[in-house]
């Protein structure tokens, strides 16, 4: 397989043969108390195991099913619940752009831009999200191939970023469902950036109960253990103190209490697998 570049994200040394990573946090900032306390809690583990992670959690769900579903504080709140993160538990941070003007406000707080699947394929987003400089989570757009990244890398490159992680997060599989194709992992690996499995996207059935997404997060740790045992350089899992009370995507979330034990068994799968 050909080797995968590495780059520093904060302090953390991501891709290559380092050690496997993961972001993770609520889907969305339901509150400022609510989302420090589940990064206290994350870093706490972090530490524990001593595996690298990088706290996500979006300011705004711009892609909700329905107009009445919770979209989050917004950008400005938003940016400094995230800065607040990083200041007390020193992760660093991750948080989706949806326009060229989030993507150069956002690029002076956060250490990863995501560039949302649904978005992909927007030339001057990407460029903006580039241009910043920072390190670019770019994930693949449920409706494309896998080789379909190499002309969004492209883009990214044009900026003389090459900060790049290649982020898998299902595929259309006929109406509201997905399926993870792990064969996908290894031809993504192959554009030499390093490769996330998003594990809680990729069970979400999209618009499943028709004014909101539902999803069978109970397989995603199974599709981790897969996708890991494949090859990924990283793993991003949304979690939740109380799943059953999240205010987007719970029906995928991992429970908090569930994540020791699941990290433990990514990290020695990645040790045999590397």
């Amino acid at each position: 397989m050909k080797a995968t570049r590495s780059f520093t994200i904060a302090e953390l040394e991501v891709g290559g043969k380092q050690p496997l990573f993961f972001f993770a946090g609520p889907c969305v900032i339901e509150s400022r108390s609510g989302c420090l306390a589940l990064a206290e809690r994350l870093a706490e583990l972090a530490s524990e195991l001593s595996v690298p992670l990088i706290f996500k959690a979006s300011y705004d769900k711009a892609n909700r099913t329905s107009l009445e579903s919770f979209r989050g504080p917004g950008i400005d709140e938003g940016l400094d619940i995230l800065a607040e993160v990083r200041e007390n538990y020193g992760l660093p941070i991750i948080s989706d752009v949806h326009t060229v003007e989030e993507a150069e406000r956002a690029g002076q707080v956060l250490d990863v831009l995501q560039i949302p699947a649904f978005l992909c394929r927007q030339t001057d987003l990407v460029l903006a999200a580039g241009e910043t400089g920072k390190a670019i989570s770019l994930k693949k757009g449920q409706f494309l191939s896998p080789w379909d990244v190499g002309p969004m890398i492209e883009k990214l490159e044009s900026t003389g970023n090459e900060r790049i992680l290649l982020t898998e997060r299902g595929s259309s599989f006929g109406y509201n469902n997905l399926v993870a194709d792990m064969r996908s992992l290894v031809w993504m690996r192959e554009t030499g950036y390093p490769v996330v499995f998003d594990a809680t996207h990729s069970v979400q059935r999209p618009g499943g109960a028709g004014g909101h997404s539902t999803g069978d997060g109970e397989l995603a740790p199974y599709l981790a253990r897969a996708a890991v045992a494949t090859g990924c350089h990283g793993v991003f899992m949304e979690t939740h103190l109380d799943p059953a009370r999240a205010l987007s995507d719970k029906d995928n979330a991992i429970p908090f209490e569930q994540l020791k034990a699941l990290w433990e068994k990514l990290v020695a799968i990645h040790a045999i697998a590397t």
